[in-house]
């Protein structure tokens, strides 16, 4: 798209101001008509699918969003900008409607007439984050916005006073991992989990995480003992029935990504804590040299999870384990997790699964885990798959996403996920690892307080299993209430400063 004539520049004389004036608008009726066209396009393709009408709104400034965010807008940023106009920096929620409000104004600085957006159409899309954010996460307490999600552990299911402790020191809503444990305990940790929100007052909803397709090691050779350095090779095998005894060898749990690799692809394991290259390709397997890792070395150990990055994984996302749990799930779980989503088959295969054992009840709301570049890509059709026969949200899952994205890339994809779901008028989870050192040491590091601080702009912010999770719930919660204050998703809010309250005078 071509920016058109230059109407950024100042000037003093008015005859010059008007025509910067004509110019911004015609520059920025320009970018409106491209938009609306490319938009209507997007549309097109998802409006036989959409059952919901509430989600419609969100459906259509998503494809709206999407449209415009083809082009470089910041050249009509920065001459908005010099007109002391929005440059549509925070407008994700409500892209056509801000845009419509920007042009109005113009028309009014021309001369011409002026029709403004209904102040009701530009709160639209906030308001049904907010109503779906309650629904999803719960209620808060003392005037804190952003929810607190905790992994309940082992002790939830045993010990009510626990999750008595965890409701008061400020946890907004549960999540139980299918991956662990069996129906006898997930039964024992919701019913302590509901008696803990009503002494209380409170509305805490279960999130159940089925666990997907998550490739894991399943089994180590003799030598698992062994730590692995930099240089160190292994050999990750087919078959367990085969392998060089010569060196370490692992299997996991869909051998078949093994017929995938090529030399010089990166696989990384245990979340990033060991990185290997692909060196060699054999009848048995392949030969990886470990390439990353800490100087005192990393065991390989079974179950800890693996990553290819470089491949898109063709699995079933239902696997047999999540489909002989999905019938409890359908009957006990608030909100569903759908862990590894990936396409959009995977939700309708997802939706049909649950439907056979969900009856006439409505349709459960459904927690989309982004966990891998194939996800971020097809992020857009993934939440409208969901959001049109559910309700959808989107939980930014950074362990296993940073080993598929890049840990260098991580901190732009979270940021998109961000802009992309507010766009669509979903809420999202702020997710893995936030204030890690504080759960398993009881001393946060500096850098993760920062990043919980930046998670303030999700709806909500998941904190995993530690034996100091009472201090980590009230020590975020601190931190969300500082926060709140200061800043809404991507607006700053101007609230009085105190920390040069009563200054002297040099």
């Amino acid at each position: 798209m071509t920016e058109g004539p230059d109407c950024s520049t100042r000037q003093q004389d008015p005859d010059a101001s008007r025509d910067q004036i004509n110019a911004c608008g015609t520059l920025l009726a320009d970018h409106i008509a491209k938009i609306e066209t490319d938009s209507a396009l997007i549309f097109a393709d998802w409006e036989s699918e959409i059952s919901r009408p509430v989600f419609r709104g969100g459906a259509e400034n998503l494809a709206v969003y999407l449209a415009a965010r083809q082009y470089d807008l910041t050249g009509l940023q920065s001459s908005l900008s010099v007109l002391g106009l929005s440059s549509l920096g925070r407008s994700e929620a409500h892209l056509r409607q801000s845009l419509a409000a920007v042009g109005a104004t113009l028309d009014g600085l021309s001369g011409l007439p002026a029709k403004w957006p209904r102040p009701a159409d530009l709160d639209a899309g906030l308001a049904q984050i907010t109503s779906d954010q309650r629904r999803f996460f719960g209620d808060y307490p003392d005037g804190r916005n952003t929810r607190i999600m905790v992994t309940m552990p082992l002790q939830g299911a045993t010990d009510p006073g626990f999750v008595d402790r965890l409701v008061d020191a400020g946890a907004s809503c549960f999540r139980i991992n299918c991956a662990h444990d069996g129906p006898e305990v997930w039964t024992a940790m919701m019913t302590n989990i509901r008696a803990a929100a009503s002494k209380a007052g409170r509305q805490c909803p279960v999130l159940m995480d089925i666990a997907g397709p998550k490739c894991r090691i399943e089994t180590i050779s003799q030598r698992k003992n062994k730590r692995m350095f930099r240089g160190d090779r292994f050999l990750l095998l087919r078959d367990p029935a085969s392998g060089n005894a010569k060196l370490p060898s692992i299997t996991i749990t869909f051998p078949e990504i093994v017929a995938k690799l090529q030399p010089g692809l990166q696989v990384w394991i245990d979340d990033g804590k060991i990185g290997a290259r692909v060196v060699e390709l054999g009848d048995d397997g392949a030969v990886l040299e470990v390439t990353v890792v800490s100087d005192k070395g990393k065991k390989l150990k079974p179950e800890k999870g693996i990553n290819f990055p470089a491949i898109d994984l063709d699995i079933d996302h239902l696997t047999e384990t999540d489909r002989a749990n999905l019938p409890f799930v359908a009957a006990n779980a608030d909100i569903v997790g759908c862990s590894f989503v990936q396409r959009p088959q995977d939700i309708r295969d997802l939706m049909t699964a649950l439907k056979q054992h969900r009856g006439e009840r409505p349709p459960q709301p459904l927690l989309l885990k982004i966990e891998t570049g194939l996800a971020v890509r097809n992020l857009p059709r993934l939440i409208v798959q969901a959001g049109s026969h559910h309700p959808v949200a989107v939980m930014i899952a950074r362990g296993d996403l940073a080993m598929e994205v890049g840990t260098e890339r991580l901190s732009e994809a979270q940021e998109e996920i961000l802009w992309l779901c507010e766009a669509a008028h979903i809420p999202v989870v702020w997710a893995t690892q936030v204030l890690e050192t504080l759960l398993k040491s009881g001393a946060p590091s500096r850098a993760e307080v920062t990043d919980a601080a930046m998670g303030q702009r999700a709806e909500c912010i998941m904190l995993n299993k530690g034996p100091y999770i009472i201090e980590t719930i009230r020590f975020l919660a601190g931190i969300l209430r500082r926060m709140d204050r200061h800043q809404f998703k991507k607006t700053a809010r101007l609230s009085a400063l105190t920390s040069w309250r009563g200054a002297q005078p040099l």
